[in-house]
């Protein structure tokens, strides 16, 4: 069955542009399904959020992988999971994710919001692709740059080059919505691009007049939703009004 998912998600890229809302729970998942979704891609800082803990670092890999197979339970459509950097292992993240049912990853190339050298990220790309070449999946892994979120852009395409030879497919650079930068990335880069969006991005037409394979919205949808949670909350707890539940 994983073999089948797997090769639905790589279908999906190569009919671009493949669109992803992120779930964070089995839940958001079966809602995000329903809407129509070919696929699904988990939100770590969603995830996060949903086990009361901290993005980036808060989450340990036996939940973040306890998520993903709630997840991938829940819905029919293939599950492509982030796992961060790796929790420390990325061989036996990636392993016990396939075992979970997730036929693509999200592993990103910071720590603790520090962009690494970009071969120890290749390195774990490589790491990713073997177990995956070991367990017969055709993961799609989608190698994510943080050099947008945590630096000026230098040095995207060059970090691109070195994890498409690791055995990236695809070139995730969250923090970029401009129109002309995001031409000049899809241009440049060897690998198809994902960009990360939200309020103020430009819509999903004209990111695939970009040229642009995978669109997501990361945590943008989780933090909707916990933003209608509280203020319905607060509503109902100060002026005992629900308001705020007409907007649903």
């Amino acid at each position: 069955m994983n073999t089948e998912l797997a090769r639905r998600l790589r279908e999906l890229h190569e009919r671009p542009p493949l669109v992803l809302p992120n779930a964070w729970d089995a839940g958001s998942a079966r809602a995000i399904e329903t809407a129509g979704a070919q696929a699904i891609a988990t939100t770590s800082a969603g995830v996060s959020w949903a086990a009361g803990v901290e993005d980036a670092g808060g989450l340990n890999r036996t939940a973040a992988i306890a998520a993903v197979r709630a997840i991938v339970a829940a819905v029919s459509v293939p599950v492509t999971a982030d796992l961060e950097s790796g929790y420390g292992d990325v061989e036996a993240t990636v392993a016990e994710l396939i075992e979970a049912g997730a036929v693509g990853i999200n592993l990103e190339d910071s720590d603790a919001r520090v962009l690494v050298d970009p071969a120890i990220h290749a390195e774990r790309i490589a790491a990713a692709r073997a177990v995956a070449v070991a367990a017969g999946i055709d993961l799609v892994i989608n190698a994510r740059t943080d050099t947008y979120l945590f630096g000026d852009g230098t040095g995207t395409i060059e970090r691109a080059k070195v994890y498409a030879d690791a055995g990236a497919d695809v070139l995730f650079v969250p923090g970029v919505v401009d129109a002309s930068t995001i031409r000049d990335l899809v241009t440049a880069s060897p690998l198809p691009l994902n960009v990360m969006v939200g309020p103020g991005a430009p819509t999903v037409a004209e990111l695939a007049d970009l040229g642009v394979t995978r669109i997501s919205v990361g945590p943008a949808i989780t933090t909707a939703a916990y933003s209608l949670a509280t203020a319905a909350a607060k509503e109902l707890l100060t002026t005992g009004t629900y308001e705020t539940l007409a907007t649903t």
